[in-house]
């Protein structure tokens, strides 16, 4: 037997933005721990806006595990959280996902890098001199500075080691951008690991001294770019079958839907879906062939392959909640007859 340190890791009840909160548990084991190894744990949800003091109690219920690289015999526990009466506690968004194996998401997620709060390489009370244009894939110290690839590699390594589908890495336009990619078949996957890499890099930078800024526009309304997590999606209809009529009623329904879709992409959305910076009007649906200033950007490919394949939302921000986005879009697509 061998002692494993559990890390059960969960969101809270903060509105508009939920945080990741975690805590260990430490079990005996014969070996690693599988899924259905793990028990269901509590904590108090008058700490974390999930329950009043006279009634406290919520339940921790494992949903997916991942060895912590970090650690020696250490489990990333992901949990769903749960009411006492086993039913889904009103938080627990990823509860709302219809379950569909053949379904795929992919997001790519922004966010800026922050110390002593203004993004890394910034001046102190000020911008730097150079304007965007560099940075985006850029290299060098002078535009790149000395540790932010430091944390985004070993990010990267980390979300491997634990098993995360982690597709890659690029320093965004604006300077101490960044954007990392999570991938996923199965309506839940990519929104899982997506939560689980978020976790993995607040963590990691804690001992840099530095922290995530994910708001989607934390330079407010200046010429500097916001923070999305454009959300690609498709269905086992979608890459199989597709056909230009269904594809035209799929964006009548995203029209149709569009501000129940803004209404879970993230907040502050109003300041960086301006209809500038490769975005749409907040209040607007459009779609596009490989137009990054559509509401949803087709690619290349899709036409040409008889309206099949993927499709990128390109409105869900840097702070959106994956289930959220996932849950809505799937809520959508629903709506369209695959006739």
């Amino acid at each position: 037997m061998a002692k494993y340190k559990l890390e059960y890791i969960w969101l809270d009840g903060y509105e508009p933005v939920a945080n990741l909160r975690g805590k260990t548990l430490v079990k005996d084991f014969p070996k690693f721990p599988t899924l259905k190894d793990l028990p269901n744990w509590g904590f108090d949800g008058s700490s974390t806006r999930q329950a009043e003091g006279h009634s406290s109690d919520c339940v921790l219920k494992p949903v997916a595990s991942y060895p912590d690289p970090t650690k020696e015999n250490g489990v990333l526990v992901l949990c769903e959280v749960m009411l006492p009466d086993g039913k889904p506690h009103p938080t627990n968004a990823r509860a709302t996902i219809i379950d569909d194996p053949d379904t795929w998401f992919g997001f790519e997620q922004e966010y800026f890098l922050y110390k002593d709060g203004a993004p890394l390489g910034f001046p102190k009370g000020g911008f730097p001199a150079e304007g965007q244009g560099r940075y985006y894939c850029g290299i060098g110290y002078s535009t790149m500075g000395d540790i932010a690839r430091e944390i985004v590699d070993l990010h990267l390594d980390l979300c491997l080691e634990a098993g995360i589908n982690h597709e890659g890495i690029n320093a965004e336009v604006a300077k101490g951008q960044w954007e990392f990619q999570i991938f996923g078949k199965g309506s839940k996957k990519a929104a899982d690991e997506m939560w689980m890499a978020r976790y993995l890099l607040q963590r990691l930078t804690e001992s840099y001294g530095v922290d995530v800024e994910y708001h989607c526009k934390p330079l407010g309304a200046t010429d500097w770019n916001g923070s999305g997590m454009h959300s690609n999606f498709s269905t086992k209809f979608m890459r199989e079958k597709g056909g230009k009529k269904y594809f035209e009623k799929l964006m009548e329904a995203f029209d149709k839907y569009k501000n129940e879709h803004i209404a879970v992409y993230g907040p502050d959305n109003h300041m960086r879906l301006t209809g500038l910076h490769e975005t749409q009007s907040i209040d607007k649906f459009n779609w596009g062939i490989a137009n990054r200033g559509a509401s949803i950007r087709v690619p290349n490919s899709f036409v040409p392959a008889g309206y099949k394949g993927y499709l990128e939302d390109r409105r869900p921000n840097s702070q959106g909640d994956p289930y959220k986005i996932a849950s809505r879009i799937l809520q959508t697509i629903k709506t369209v007859p695959q006739k």
